[in-house]
C-alpha cells in the first residue's frame, strides 16, 4: 500500500482516468506518462470493455475506439509494464468491468497485473455482496470501494468498513461526464462516508474544470476527472501537449 500512502501525503489528490488504447496504444502510453509527471497523484488507467455500463458517451466512444484498434487485456497489462520502465511511480489503478477478467483467468490476471505495476482495481460490475472470491486472489491489491448519494447507511458501513487505498464516492446518480455544476450536498455527502471509513474519500462523475475541481479537493481527500480529460485530450491534434496541460491545470488549481 505504500504508493497509496505516498499520494495521500499531500491531499487533496489529483486523479485522472484516461484509457489505454485510445486513440492509439503508443499515443495513450504517451499520454499517460504526461499526466503521471505534470500533476497525477494517481491515475486511473482503463481497461476497455465493449458493455461499459457505468461510463457516458465520451468515455464509450473512446473505449470502443481502443477496442478497435486492437486493445486487449494482455496489451494493457504489457503497456502498464512499459509505463513503469519509462519510470512512472505513482499509484495506477485499472478501472474496467469484469467480464474481461474473468475471461482472462482470475488468478492469472490479479498475478499478470501485479507483476505488470497495477497497485489496485475498480470494477464498478463487481458489488461487494459477489467480491469475495476476486478478494481472495488479489490479496495485497485492492478492489477499491465504490459508494453512491443513494447509498443507505447500514449498506455503507458494511461496505466502507473493509476499504483500502481510497473510497471513490460517486458525486451524482447516473453515469459518468463532466455536468456544469456540482451536486448540492457533496460536503455532507463525504462528510457521511467518513464517519465509516479512515481512508481517504476521492470524489468523481462530473468533474470537468480545474474550479469545479478545487470546490471539490476542498472538501474531499481527492478528486477523480474522467470525461473531461478523455475529451479535452482526445479532440486535440497535439494530445500529449494537452496531457501535460491538463494535469498541470488541475494541480494547481488543487494547490
Amino acid at each position: 500500500m505504500s504508493r497509496f500512502d505516498d499520494a495521500f501525503k499531500n491531499k487533496p489528490i489529483f486523479m485522472p482516468y484516461f484509457p489505454l488504447g485510445y486513440p492509439d496504444l503508443e499515443t495513450s502510453l504517451d499520454v499517460l506518462e504526461a499526466l503521471a509527471t505534470h500533476g497525477a497523484d494517481l491515475i486511473e488507467v482503463g481497461l476497455s470493455f465493449s458493455d461499459p455500463l457505468a461510463d457516458g458517451p465520451i468515455i464509450q466512444k473512446a473505449t470502443q475506439k481502443a477496442l478497435e484498434g486492437g486493445i486487449t487485456v494482455a496489451k494493457a497489462l504489457a503497456g502498464i509494464t512499459e509505463l513503469r520502465r519509462r519510470g512512472v511511480t505513482i499509484p495506477l489503478v485499472l478501472m474496467g468491468y469484469f467480464n474481461p477478467m474473468l475471461a482472462y483467468g482470475l488468478e492469472k490476471f490479479v498475478h499478470d497485473a501485479g507483476e505488470a505495476g497495477v497497485d489496485g482495481f475498480i470494477i464498478p460490475d463487481l458489488p461487494p455482496e459477489e467480491s469475495a472470491e476476486f478478494a481472495l486472489i488479489a490479496q495485497t491489491l485492492p478492489q477499491i470501494t465504490m459508494l453512491a448519494p443513494t447509498t443507505p447507511d447500514e449498506r455503507m458501513e458494511m461496505i466502507a468498513r473493509g476499504a483500502k487505498g481510497f473510497i471513490y464516492l460517486v458525486s451524482v446518480t447516473g453515469v459518468t461526464g463532466a455536468r456544469t455544476g456540482l451536486p448540492e450536498g457533496l460536503a455532507e455527502l463525504v462528510e457521511r462516508v467518513r464517519k465509516h471509513t479512515s481512508v481517504p474519500v476521492c470524489v468523481g462523475f462530473g468533474i470537468g474544470t480545474p474550479e469545479q475541481a478545487q470546490a471539490v479537493g476542498a472538501v474531499a481527500d481527492g478528486v477523480i476527472v474522467g470525461s473531461a480529460c478523455v475529451r479535452t485530450i482526445g479532440e486535440s491534434a497535439t494530445p500529449v501537449e494537452t496531457a501535460r496541460q491538463f494535469a498541470r491545470s488541475f494541480k494547481a488549481a488543487l494547490r
